[in-house]
């Protein structure tokens, strides 16, 4: 078997990094609902005192042509290359508390590799649990707190958060596969699936975010500076109640979704809080056609603040 350390170079000194520290895991790549990974990313690293200490190799796991870098076109020249990273951090938290931090893209080819490569890294700093997070447009209200489904063998975190808990399949990220290693090596490893508005997926959703950081935190005791992301969530739902608000469709379908939601969170006989009384999930089409038709007649008017969906 290929060498796990071929896949990343070690960046800078581990020998004074602490053992038992908890691994923070946010990949983007398959699907990021809201944001969210993406934002938490830049929260983390430019709120938080952190330095670089492994990084893995773009040119071995990434696809280019699917996932092209950026490259600053400028009058006549290229210039400001930013190439694709996927990187261990060391952080501190807000009361100085270290962390592990991987951050950036998720792996498109070498997967076995790769978490052969994580799961050594684990074994190396002697990381005490490991906890990732990701999120995924569901038929949900956003006038309700941001659920989580949660996997892996924390069953404590399992039993406290995890609301839906469906026995289906699901297609794999890279970090499914890390986690499922971990879970066979008896790791302490949490997966957290935030449960997206599916009508503000497209959109950076700073509720999202925060959601992601209350779920690491409530993983690891890690805690974070959130004042900002909840004061441009609060600004965001604002601009989302005037826009449904001004049209009756809207808030029916939103009201639907409520209804749902609310009966499923008391204890209704239903399956799941994203289905109907007949069990059926509405199309991602039918939750979005209303919004999509009214925003594009209010696109007209927009002002320069631009609409909150990113439409």
């Amino acid at each position: 078997m290929t060498d796990p350390s071929v896949l990343y170079n070690i960046t800078g000194e581990l020998g004074n990094i602490p053992e038992g520290l908890d691994l923070v895991v946010g990949l983007t790549g398959f699907t990021d609902a809201g944001g969210a990974v993406g934002q938490i990313g830049d929260y983390i690293l430019d709120n938080l005192s952190n330095r670089v200490i492994a990084e893995f190799d773009a040119d071995e796991l990434l696809d280019y042509r699917a996932r092209r870098p950026i490259i600053y076109f400028d009058q006549d020249h290229l210039s400001d290359y930013q190439p694709p990273a996927l990187r261990l951090y060391l952080v501190q938290d807000e009361l100085n508390q270290p962390f592990l931090f991987l951050n950036g893209f998720e792996p498109d080819f070498r997967w076995e590799g790769f978490a052969a490569s994580v799961v050594e890294l684990i074994g190396r700093l002697s990381v005490k649990t490991t906890t990732s997070v990701h999120a995924i447009p569901m038929p949900v209200p956003h006038t309700r707190p941001i659920r989580v489904t949660v996997s892996g063998n924390r069953l404590e975190l399992i039993d406290a958060l995890s609301v839906w808990k469906p026995h289906t399949q699901v297609p794999a990220n890279a970090m499914h596969l890390v986690e499922f290693r971990l879970q066979e090596l008896g790791h302490p490893v949490a997966g957290f699936a935030l449960l997206v508005p599916h009508y503000l997926a497209d959109t950076e959703f700073p509720l999202a975010a925060l959601a992601s950081l209350e779920s690491i935190s409530a993983a690891t005791g890690l805690i974070f500076p959130t004042d900002k992301l909840r004061e441009e969530g609060r600004v965001f739902l604002t601009k989302i109640e005037e826009q449904v608000g001004t049209n009756g469709d809207l808030e029916k379908l939103v009201g639907t979704l409520e209804e749902r939601h609310d009966a499923y969170m008391q204890g209704a006989s239903m399956k799941s809080p994203l289905t109907d009384e007949d069990g059926e999930l509405p199309s991602a089409d039918e939750i979005a056609e209303e919004l999509e038709k009214f925003l594009a007649i209010k696109r007209h008017g927009d002002n320069d603040q631009g609409s909150p969906l990113g439409l």
